[in-house]
């Protein structure tokens, strides 16, 4: 799959190729009709079938409906299409309006359902019967499937295509009234069984199924198509402009031939845009939900999910997000676009609003020998360097200290800055050191540093002037509170992962890494869930809201830098 142009330049030029900042075709489309006087006010709607949680891909399309209907002074909807009840569940309803409401957007008092118009389309159904445009059919599914044809051979008529209207009425009703199994009978419309366009084939419009519904309960045995129910639901709610993913594209003539010919209170138009494609990322619903049932995610939240929920725990702001799809822009083709475009937004956000924090992921415990037994200290360290108004907070400093592991090197290289014995460093907001002594277990690994400071480096700076070329962070190992810290990467391996079929081949083993070592500064035991904090030179975090007060986690919401892809090219190589 090629790679979208705007994705490899500059992730901050941002918006729809060739088009000025802010507009796109679909906008354009917008304009044009208020101008012409063709709408009077735009009425967009977000449309979500309730089977499962929202994912970064539906939040182009909530961007775009509701930031449409936003810019131009109209409404948008948001309208479940609740038209197959053994796939939907109230959980999802209630994690799709949470959702969208976290993403910034508010639909008042237009909230809608697909099943508050199932008379009005089963009305309608016959309406079609009456005029000769849809009949009910015996075959199996399996017969309709293969007399429909192929892309390259047309279709067969239905031995019941021209049964009499009075039949195809009493049959329908009957369907209605629950006489007949799932299965037994559809009802199709009928039009052209030799279309180029295998959608015009006759399609289903509705089905037998003996399923309780959500809202209606047991009141219906049979459900309308998406198809069918779709556009006429835009009918009855005004929906000037219908925004669909190119997916539905080929759908589109029998959305406009269901509108045409039928006695429906306002005419809507489909435009179809490009879909959201990521790399490394599945943003199939079908996928995603194999992910969860197959137990390879903790659930539809799990941070390693791209979906909205998993997102928000794992600390990704929702300014972020809708940064991102203005970013990216809306066009007609599909394309892949660099998951590290994303990337760049959360962390441009993450580092305007994130509070530091000191934390050491993998402990080392580093004795200083000059500094006075049972001592403690308290020195101050700022909460943002690019925000005064964020003020500072104190910090703990003792004999006793823990720094991360990979800061320090026995045998470094030529360019390592770090600590290594007889190279003195900087402590974070306190005193120089220098390493005197390694400690080492049994089996040879390091299990302790000795070390001197400079008392008259307090604050971290010299009086006379030298300098050292290292900057570690610490925490007081007396007062630092004891954490695990989950770090994520992404959940496939590849760029492009296999589709439904093979996914489970391209799962990243290592996409879950977990520290239960950690060490973190006192003031992190007052962090909030999806409040993401910078752990110095580590990376953004937040507190899982899942920890309890005895057992605290913190995810990774993402590093300071992209060092993944980067280990993975020298893999590679």
């Amino acid at each position: 799959m090629a790679t979208d142009d705007k994705a490899s330049g500059n992730p901050a030029s941002g918006n729809a190729a060739g088009g000025e900042p802010g507009r796109d075709f679909i906008r354009d489309i917008v304009q044009a009709d208020l101008d012409a006087g063709r709408v009077k006010a735009v009425v967009t709607r977000f449309p979500p079938e309730p089977n499962g949680y929202l994912h970064i891909g539906h939040a182009k399309a909530i961007c775009l409906n509701f930031g449409i209907a936003e810019e131009f002074g109209g409404r948008c909807h948001l309208r479940f299409d609740d038209t197959n009840p053994t796939k939907e569940e109230q959980e999802y309803i209630d994690a799709i309006e949470r959702d969208v409401r976290w993403l910034g957007f508010d639909w008042g008092k237009h909230l809608y359902h697909a099943s508050d118009y199932f008379e009005r389309l089963y009305g309608w159904a016959e309406d079609l019967i009456r005029a000769g445009l849809a009949y009910v059919d015996d075959q199996s599914q399996d017969e309709i499937r293969t007399n429909r044809g192929t892309l390259t051979e047309p279709g067969k008529n239905s031995p019941f295509r021209d049964r009499p209207v009075e039949e195809n009425l009493d049959l329908f009703r009957r369907m209605r009234a629950g006489e007949f199994g799932n299965g037994a009978r559809v009802l199709r419309a009928k039009i052209d069984m030799t279309s180029g366009n295998i959608n015009l084939r006759d399609p289903v419009l509705y089905r037998i199924l003996n399923a309780p519904h959500p809202r209606t309960g047991t009141a219906w045995k049979i459900y309308p198509s998406y198809d069918f129910a779709h556009g006429q639901s835009d009918a009855i709610e005004g929906i000037t402009h219908s925004i669909c993913t190119l997916e539905f594209e080929d759908h589109r003539p029998l959305y406009d031939w269901c509108i045409a010919n039928l006695n429906v209170p306002s005419k809507p138009h489909q435009y179809e845009f490009a879909r959201l494609n990521l790399t490394y990322t599945v943003l199939s619903k079908r996928v995603l939900t194999e992910l969860v049932r197959g137990g390879h995610v903790t659930g539809w939240d799990d941070p390693r999910m791209p979906t909205i929920a998993g997102l928000r725990r794992r600390g990704v702001p929702p300014e972020a997000i809708r940064d991102f799809i203005k970013r990216i822009g809306v066009a007609k083709a599909n394309s892949l676009v660099d998951v590290g475009m994303f990337e760049f937004s959360v962390r441009e956000a993450l580092n305007k609003s994130a509070l530091r924090r000191m934390a050491v992921l993998k402990p080392l415990k580093l004795v200083i020998e000059n500094y006075p037994e049972g001592q403690s200290e308290e020195l101050d360290a700022v909460n943002h360097p690019d925000n005064p108004a964020a003020g500072s907070r104190k910090i703990k400093f003792g004999r006793e200290l823990y720094i991360e592991q990979d800061d320090f090197m026995e045998n470094p290289p030529k360019k390592f800055f770090r600590l290594s014995p007889g190279m003195e460093v900087r402590l974070r907001y306190a005193y120089f050191i220098t390493c005197r002594e390694v400690v080492k277990n049994a089996k040879g690994e390091v299990v302790e540093l000795r070390c001197t400071y400079d008392p008259a480096t307090k604050g971290g700076n010299s009086p006379d002037g030298r300098k050292v070329k290292a900057t570690i962070h610490w925490v007081s190992a007396d007062h630092a509170i004891a954490a695990e810290v989950r770090l994520y990467n992404p959940l496939f391996v590849k760029p492009d992962p296999s589709g439904a079929e093979n996914f489970t081949a391209d799962l990243n083993p290592n996409s879950l890494e977990v520290l239960g070592g950690g060490r973190l500064e006192p003031a992190l035991a007052d962090a909030k869930p999806e409040v993401p904090v910078q752990f110095e030179r580590q990376g953004y975090f937040c507190l899982d809201p899942a920890s309890a007060a005895e057992r605290l986690v913190f995810v990774r919401t993402i590093g300071l830098r992209d060092t993944w892809a980067k280990d993975q090219a020298k893999e590679k190589a």
